[in-house]
């Protein structure tokens, strides 16, 4: 009951600041009228328990009869039809009956969202008012491609090895359509050089190769913004080390302190020379070298990467059923092409037992060099000289320092 007088006081206080202007009596309902509701939707809650669920629902119909009048005669003096208010106080009363059938947790934060939602509403219609139409369809898209097609997909292996996922295969397909979408939202809100570089950041955290396939493809539109692109490259990349000691430290903690100095040093030469690009990409960005994102949805260059993924997967596998245990650091390299968790995980649920540390802390840091002269090549592939040989050459200092910090730590 407690909870739902809350919820009913918190809802009730947003609706009555904003409508603090009008007269007292003009509103449908204020701070007084939500808590009470909240507190009579606990009441019909605990009688619902005692009765069963069919007095709840007419309570709910009788509540919203009255509200559906109260807003219509106010209606005769008033232009605003909106029904955000009765709709608000109907869920108030909902949330109350939540909160005394055991769901109080739920019921609180039901009620802190719907406040959320009401408060922000100038800022929602100043988005809406924003937003292109290539923009909304572009959310569509990238909605079916991700709730609707990907869940429909089996996640399982078919094809030679059954190396071939079609649900791993078009995760990539999403990711990188998602990473696109973000970029463009994040290089139109806070500009082009911190959307890129946050793009980046976060884009890293999921796919660090999914955010150079997007970069590289950009560069070849932008001529003078390869500076830029190579700093969010090498920052996407950057984080692709951290959370190989992560997920090793979970499974292994000798697999992870085998590998810390030579994380720790491939990080820091990452990110500086994130941080040198960045630096040079100020000095010329006067020059405006950088044109917005046209389309914010592409789906074709994901297509066409996961394709490549898919044929990357059956060479992974034939590699690893040629060679067997003996290519542990063949399989590894392979494996690094496409990604370097899987072959992480793998190896950190082996060391110790089945193989020696430093064979298990060599063969992912094989997986992590092969991946990253991969997000290299695809740099220049894809990118161009240009942007190629800014990540190349950040690269080349990058696995020198990783291999040497191991050779000195093993």
């Amino acid at each position: 009951m407690g909870i739902a007088l809350a919820l009913g006081l918190l809802i009730g206080l947003e609706r009555g600041w904003q409508r603090r202007q009008q007269a007292e009596g003009t509103r449908v309902a204020g701070i007084r009228t939500f808590a009470l509701i909240g507190l009579l939707g606990g009441v019909w809650g605990l009688l619902a328990v005692e009765l069963g669920p069919a007095v709840l629902a007419a309570a709910f119909v009788v509540l919203a009869i009255v509200l559906a009048t109260a807003h219509a005669l106010s209606q005769l003096d008033d232009n605003d039809v909106g029904v955000t208010g009765v709709i608000a106080s109907l869920l108030t009363f909902a949330l109350g009956a939540l909160a005394t059938l055991g769901y109080g947790e739920l019921a609180a934060a039901g009620a802190v969202v719907t406040t959320i939602l009401l408060g922000v509403k100038p800022t929602l219609h100043r988005w809406v008012r924003r937003l292109e139409e290539r923009e909304l369809h572009a959310v569509l898209k990238l909605l079916l491609i991700s709730v609707v097609v990907l869940p429909l997909l089996p996640n399982q292996g078919y094809g030679p090895w059954e190396a071939l996922n079609p649900y791993r295969i078009w995760w990539m397909v999403v990711l990188i359509a998602a990473i696109s979408f973000v970029g463009y939202f994040a290089t139109k809100l806070i500009g082009e050089r911190r959307g890129i570089m946050a793009t980046g950041l976060f884009g890293g955290l999921a796919s660090s190769t999914a955010v150079t396939v997007n970069f590289s493809r950009l560069a070849r539109g932008r001529a003078g913004s390869e500076s830029l692109l190579a700093a969010g490259i090498l920052v996407a990349s950057a984080t692709m080390f951290p959370r190989m000691l992560v997920i090793s430290s979970i499974f292994s903690w000798s697999l992870a302190s085998a590998l810390l100095w030579p994380v720790v040093a491939m990080t820091i030469v990452s990110y500086s020379g994130a941080a040198l690009f960045w630096h040079w990409s100020s000095r010329s960005s006067s020059q405006g070298g950088g044109a917005r994102l046209k389309n914010p949805f592409e789906l074709r260059p994901a297509l066409i990467f996961a394709a490549l993924l898919a044929a990357i997967m059956v060479l992974s596998r034939a590699l690893s059923e040629s060679f067997g245990d003996a290519g542990v650091y063949l399989l590894a390299a392979a494996s690094g092409i496409a990604d370097v968790d899987a072959i992480t995980l793998s190896l950190a649920n082996m060391t110790g037992e089945e193989l020696a540390v430093t064979v298990t802390a060599l063969a992912v840091l094989i997986a992590a060099f092969v991946n990253t002269t991969v997000k290299a090549g695809l740099s220049l592939g894809i990118g161009g000289l240009a942007l190629g040989s800014r990540v190349g050459g950040v690269t080349v200092v990058v696995v020198g320092a990783g291999f040497l910090t191991w050779w000195l730590s093993a």
